[in-house]
């Protein structure tokens, strides 16, 4: 217990040092949202990674799925490192830095403003992303205090309230340049102690291949399962496989707090190397936690109540590793769990004052009094998440993939094709907005699928909604649509020195 202690004691100081250090570099809104556009590859590629893995895909979906796949869940952490990581960088990297650079835009919901020439597109963005973000933050709070429950024995009520100020603390005082900081060192801590779990858990059985076996002899409880289900290529469930890969993978290419991160690099340079150092940050940390996941069934045994898929990767831990390994695991749960939170909190407050509050109520709001503002909705935000994740029946997975479905589903097309397509129209952007959400919001009350299943449907919707309606509704003014990608092509002259010609070849 004194190790643990010790453990997290200097992670909250190196947290709130760091805080304390950013806090005279942010002067203006500029500098407190996006690090005034300057930061480099490996901070921008370990903020991206870090926002994207969390306590939510560590505990929640590692244990759910590990459970329901078995190995094959490894899977969902390829398509997270190869989709999710590398084709997003490739696609939307350099693009999104340019033309947010050429609006000026601060927030997705601004870039939608400027793209599609609607002061209205972005309010109601603004009001969909707080909204759509809550619940995921409420599902990384869950997630950590499972873990520290295990750990120290102390209420969950107690252990989120804690993270929640330490939280809190450290963006309050510092915004994007503390949390970009933070991230670069969280995500070394993260690196180091994935593998060192991974190894802990494989010990436990003779190794890779004695797990493997032990994991064979376990009967498929799907209805169309086979003998060692959890062990083959495609697991016992291929399309319920299928479906999570669609959401955690193709989704966070609409999420506005991951595009955010491209907002932020400062040079092409920094985009290629960031594309790379993403990439094999999100195969070391997705693959482990999913594959880790998948030998859930090898430590969990479900009592009366059933499976309590949240604390399965608790227990397994508990089972595997010494104390002092379960020090070091809270403090990767805890640096992948406030990043991510440091990043939901910054752009959701952040755009719902430059994007809500200031455009709808307060045209000319002074710089300080943004700043101000932001930070207000910062506390404001993690405090709603917080009543959210008390809710002890609220499962992890299921407010992850609300939030994800829904924000995505919503965002995706719109954004892509904003960037791609200059045939996309206003209209398409509001049927986008109907749909994604819609889908996800129908499920919630009218349960058709999984909540899983509903965002997958509702992110793939997004790529053909908008082109669709885009085929037959108004188009944008060619001024508008010629101004946005203009910022692609830069018309360079040159000298060319005079020569002398004779009068006959004039």
């Amino acid at each position: 217990m004194l190790e643990k202690i010790l453990l997290l004691i200097i992670f909250f100081s190196l947290t709130a040092g760091i805080g304390i250090y950013c806090r005279k570099k942010v002067t203006n809104v500029g500098s407190f949202v996006l690090g005034n556009r300057n930061i480099g590859p490996w901070m921008t590629a370990f903020a991206y990674g870090t926002s994207y893995f969390s306590a939510v895909v560590f505990v929640g979906y590692a244990g759910q799925f590990g459970w329901s796949f078995g190995i094959s869940a490894l899977w969902i952490g390829i398509g997270n490192a190869l989709i999710g990581s590398l084709l997003a960088w490739l696609i939307l990297g350099r693009r999104t830095r340019i033309m947010s650079n050429h609006f000026q835009a601060s927030t997705m919901p601004d870039f939608f403003e400027k793209r599609y020439d609607s002061k209205a597109i972005k309010i109601i963005a603004s009001i969909i992303i707080f909204i759509f973000l809550t619940p995921y933050s409420a599902s990384v709070y869950k997630g950590l205090s499972g873990l520290f429950a295990m750990s120290f024995g102390i209420d969950f009520k107690y252990c989120i309230t804690a993270m929640a100020a330490i939280t809190g603390i450290y963006v309050v005082l510092g915004g994007y340049m503390a949390a970009a900081i933070n991230d670069f060192i969280q995500g070394i801590i993260m690196l180091v102690g994935i593998c060192l779990i991974i190894f802990s858990i494989l010990a436990q059985n003779g190794g890779l291949i004695g797990s493997i076996v032990e994991l064979s002899k376990i009967p498929c409880e799907h209805p169309e399962g086979m003998q060692g289900a959890y062990t083959s290529l495609f697991g016992p469930d291929p399309k319920g496989l299928l479906s999570v890969f669609i959401l955690t993978s193709i989704g966070t290419w609409g999420l506005p707090q991951m595009v955010h991160k491209f907002y932020t690099i400062n040079n092409e340079k920094s985009i290629k190397s960031g594309t790379v150092i993403s990439t094999i940050f999100a195969f070391i940390i997705a693959g482990g936690s999913y594959f880790m996941g998948g030998f859930g069934r090898l430590f969990h045994t479900p009592d009366q109540n059933g499976i309590n898929y949240d604390s399965i990767v608790p227990e397994m831990l508990s089972k595997t590793l010494p104390d002092l390994l379960i020090g070091v695991v809270l403090i990767l749960v805890l640096s992948a769990s406030m990043s991510t939170l440091a990043s939901l909190v910054i752009t959701s407050s952040s755009t719902f004052v430059l994007d809500f509050l200031k455009g709808t109520f307060f045209g000319k709001m002074k710089n300080k009094t943004q700043v101000v503002l932001i930070k207000l909705l910062c506390a404001g935000f993690i405090l709603i998440s917080v009543i959210i994740a008390l809710n002890p029946n609220s499962l992890i997975t299921s407010l992850m993939s609300l939030s994800w479905g829904a924000l995505a589903g919503a965002f995706l097309g719109p954004f892509l094709y904003g960037l791609y397509f200059k045939g996309a129209t206003r209209i398409s952007v509001y049927a986008s907005f109907v749909v994604g959400i819609g889908i996800v919001t129908i499920n919630l009350f009218f349960p058709f699928a999984s909540p899983t299943v509903a965002g997958s449907l509702s992110i793939i919707s997004s790529f053909f909604v908008v082109p669709a309606v885009s085929l037959f509704t108004p188009k944008l003014k060619k001024e508008t649509v010629e101004n946005a990608f203009s910022c692609y092509e830069i018309e360079v002259t040159t000298k060319k020195v005079a020569v002398l010609e004779s009068e006959e070849n004039k």
